[in-house]
């Protein structure tokens, strides 16, 4: 059933603009900030607080941006099937370092495309498979069935490719093929899998799965971001390639590597704190082990 709904609201938000829908989305994103509990909020004004130097009001205001941009991302997702018509997508996403993909693509060099949950994510992967790139989707399992089918449906819809976190051994063979495996690579994974590093000032424990796949597979790390634009669009920036050291000292090899995505990943959020979701506690694993 609840596959059926989301389809519904798909058709629905196809009849309407997507002025008109990223006004609605807004609406949602406002309305529902106001059921987010109050110890979420705290957090995540306390983090920006500590990250970025800013007063309570200010955290308080960058915390609820991050969060009422949920309601547009999803009606961009809802409108998958319209975004995709007459190569509306390139309109409404603009991209800057394409080219670094595209010598990536012409020499059948697969990669990383490392991001974050900043902006509109999903879209990110839409627009990119949209301009051409063979892209792979790393997605988690969601715990109702039907919303995970709907949205690997629409993934795939817009010409992803897409597998789940297990997948590790598929995402070797594509990249031997050619494709770019995307990695979110921004939310506080277990002690066991991460790796201590240096993010805002702060002991961070860090995603080390794209410097571990490029390690082993000789392969580029993009890393790239999705931003919102004046006119209401989106645009995505893809920085130059990162290359993983590979000596005999391979924790250390994909720790450097690691802190150089970390490192954009800072910069670009000090650019547009707005963007990326706070929410998300980021540092809880550290907090456990008390280095936060």
């Amino acid at each position: 059933m609840g596959y059926y709904l989301m389809k519904l609201l798909s058709w629905l938000a196809c009849r309407f603009s997507m002025k008109h829908c990223n006004r609605l989305g807004a609406f949602l994103g406002r309305w529902s900030w106001a059921v987010v509990p109050n110890k979420r909020k705290k957090m995540a004004v306390d983090n920006i607080i500590r990250c970025l130097a800013v007063d309570e009001p200010e955290a308080r205001r960058i915390a609820r941006a991050s969060w009422v941009q949920f309601g547009p991302m999803l009606m961009e997702v809802l409108r998958y099937p319209e975004l995709i018509k007459d190569g509306y997508i390139r309109e409404y996403v603009t991209i800057e370092g394409l080219e670094y993909l595209q010598e990536a693509i012409e020499k059948k060099q697969g990669g990383i495309i490392a991001t974050s949950h900043s902006d509109s994510w999903e879209l990110m992967g839409a627009a990119l498979a949209q301009y051409g790139v063979p892209l792979v989707g790393v997605a988690r399992k969601q715990k109702d069935g039907a919303m995970d089918r709907f949205i690997n449906e629409y993934r795939s819809l817009v010409g992803m490719h897409i597998t789940y976190t297990s997948g590790v051994r598929e995402m070797f063979r594509m990249i031997q093929e050619g494709w770019m495996i995307g990695l979110i690579t921004d939310q506080d994974p277990s002690l066991r899998d991460g790796i201590i590093l240096d993010f805002f000032n702060r002991k961070t424990n860090c995603f080390t799965g794209p410097a571990t796949l490029a390690r082993f597979q000789n392969a580029p790390i993009f890393h790239g971001q999705i931003m919102h634009r004046p006119d209401g669009g989106h645009h995505i920036k893809i920085y130059p390639p990162i290359y993983v050291e590979k000596t005999d000292d391979k924790k250390a090899d994909i720790e450097q590597a690691t802190q150089k995505v970390m490192d954009l990943l800072e910069s670009h959020i000090r650019k547009y704190p707005e963007d990326w979701f706070w929410l998300h506690d980021r540092w809880k694993s550290v907090r456990s082990i008390g280095l936060d």
